[in-house]
């Protein structure tokens, strides 16, 4: 799988090796959801700020306010998509959610991406049942990965809102 790292917003050079760490949690969420892909297919994670993501947050879903991260999944079937999707992550959603929630914004950002990667191999949240399975699924990946439980003390739900 080719995983493409964009970086857009400077500020997102707060967190450390983001290449490194965005490869990572895509391959173990991966891994932990056991999808199965077209062998050469690519993936998008673009870091960008709350402007750019709040103008495709308008664009594509009719809410014109940013949010923390946003997938948007080629359709098809997973095995022959060449192109599985983008996930964009806004910094400051991300960075002021890990604060308010007592996060580290490393542990946060890698939740945001596997989050968004789930979105694109076909996981939700719509339903009750649907957000249990996604949630317990990011804790695996945050396990494997060595962060803490993402969902710890948090009574918002999926991702604090995530999308």
């Amino acid at each position: 799988m080719e995983i493409d790292v964009n970086v857009a917003a400077p500020a997102w050079r707060r967190v450390g090796d983001l290449e490194d760490l965005t490869k990572k949690c895509v391959r173990q969420s991966l891994a932990v959801s056991g999808a199965a892909l077209a062998p050469e297919c690519e993936i998008s994670v673009t870091f960008c700020n709350d402007a750019a993501i709040q103008q495709l947050n308008a664009e594509w879903r009719g809410k014109d306010q940013p949010t923390n991260v946003l997938s948007f999944p080629t359709p098809g079937a997973l095995e022959r998509k060449p192109l599985l999707g983008d996930v964009i992550v806004a910094f400051e959603t991300v960075a002021k959610e890990a604060e308010q929630q007592g996060k580290l914004l490393r542990a946060h950002t890698a939740h945001m991406v596997a989050h968004g990667f789930l979105h694109l191999i076909g996981y939700d949240h719509e339903t009750a049942a649907e957000a249990e399975r996604m949630e317990a699924l990011e804790r695996k990946i945050a396990m494997a990965l060595g962060f803490p439980d993402p969902y710890a003390d948090d009574a918002d739900g999926p991702a604090g809102g995530a999308n």
